[in-house]
């Protein structure tokens, strides 16, 4: 059984079922809010951004792109997600949610998936991506967002989601929560963020703060 639930169709199956859930759950809301539209708006614009948000809220952040096309969003979307089987299946179900995938780290595979990135933007895409992921710590941006924003000169937008009734996973690293149906549903997209390129190391102060303002405005 251990062998099945590893393979690769189990794998893809799973991640159906969980981005099926995912997508029916953040519908099942008795409320919603919008916070920044303006910013939002941007990512129906003319340039790549970089969407950031901490990876306790991924559960929720897909309302992000199921708003962001709403408003005109055309644009293809990317997401990060680590080479290890927790990461894969994130990125498996954000797959099969619609987004592209880049499989690497900071810790495997950082510069081959860094320099897919870039690729990715230049060529016009979106990317999204979870700078404490994925190993931690929690809501410490690690070097490579900024690192992105600064070679690629595309902004990043702090975003924040979250539902008023979830579950929280107490033994992750994260807490990462899992919504459930028939809450109230907050997105957050706080103003973009630039990164010098020759300074972007400096910035990853700012970038936490946007992120963690981002999260506190999400609660319902």
């Amino acid at each position: 059984m251990r062998s099945f639930l590893k393979s690769a169709f189990a794998q893809a199956f799973l991640a159906r079922i969980l981005a099926w859930y995912i997508q029916a759950v953040l519908r099942l809301q008795f409320g919603f809010r919008l916070d920044g539209a303006e910013n939002l708006r941007l990512l129906a614009g003319d340039a790549p951004m970089i969407a950031a948000f901490w990876h306790e809220s991924l559960p929720s952040m897909p309302v992000l792109l199921r708003v962001a096309r709403q408003a005109g969003m055309t644009r293809p979307a990317v997401v990060l997600a680590s080479r290890h089987r927790d990461g894969q299946l994130i990125g498996n179900i954000m797959r099969a949610l619609g987004l592209g995938l880049v499989s690497g780290s900071s810790s495997k595979g950082g510069v081959a998936s860094m320099q897919e990135l870039v690729r990715m933007i230049k060529g016009g895409a979106h990317v999204a991506l979870t700078p404490d992921g994925p190993r931690g710590p929690a809501r410490r941006a690690a070097a490579g967002v900024a690192a992105l924003a600064g070679l690629t000169g595309a902004h990043i937008l702090p975003c924040g989601a979250a539902t008023s009734r979830f579950i929280t996973l107490r033994r992750s690293w994260d807490n990462m929560r899992i919504p459930l149906p028939f809450g109230r549903l907050v997105l957050v997209c706080g103003a973009p963020v630039a990164v010098p390129r020759e300074e972007w190391r400096a910035a990853l102060p700012s970038i936490e703060a946007a992120l963690e303002a981002a999260r506190m405005r999400a609660a319902p």
